[in-house]
């Protein structure tokens, strides 16, 4: 048996970012904008069923989001210091964060506002309520001025 493959360490067959060991290729894992770069790839892995659900492109997809999110949100704090930035800049970023995120299945899933039967019924019958002691209180009031 040959020394040399004893000694040397495995060679893994994915990389750090492909196995899931790491986000980011480089950088500073622990930076503020990494951690909620970290945040937003999770958060919407696991929106859309989680990591294990996901094909390559639709992670992919869910990175590129995740950096202009956190680019968007860098120019915003800019702005509430009362600094200037590119608001066409800001624009087209914002327009491209939309369509990347309608590509990996955001939706826009609207509220219902529909009261349920027994919600309905219940609100009828509050609104009847005040109603009803009104005319109980006329039609006392109405007795006594016929005595």
């Amino acid at each position: 048996m040959d020394e040399r493959n004893l000694t040397r360490p495995k060679r893994r067959s994915h990389s750090a970012v492909t196995s899931g060991r790491k986000l980011l290729i480089g950088g500073n894992p622990n930076s503020a904008w990494a951690r909620r770069y970290r945040d937003l790839v999770a958060g919407h892995a696991s929106d859309l069923g989680g990591r294990s659900e996901l094909s390559e492109g639709e992670l992919s997809l869910i990175r590129r989001a995740s950096a202009l999110e956190c680019e968007l949100e860098a120019m915003e704090a800019r702005l509430s210091q009362g600094e200037q930035v590119n608001l066409e800049l800001y624009g087209r970023l914002t327009d491209r964060l939309g369509r990347t995120l309608q590509r990996i299945g955001l939706r826009r899933k609207p509220r219902d506002v529909t009261p349920s039967l027994a919600d309905y019924l219940a609100g009828l019958q509050a609104e009847s309520e005040p109603e009803a002691a009104d005319e109980a209180d006329e039609a006392a009031n109405h007795e006594g001025e016929d005595e």
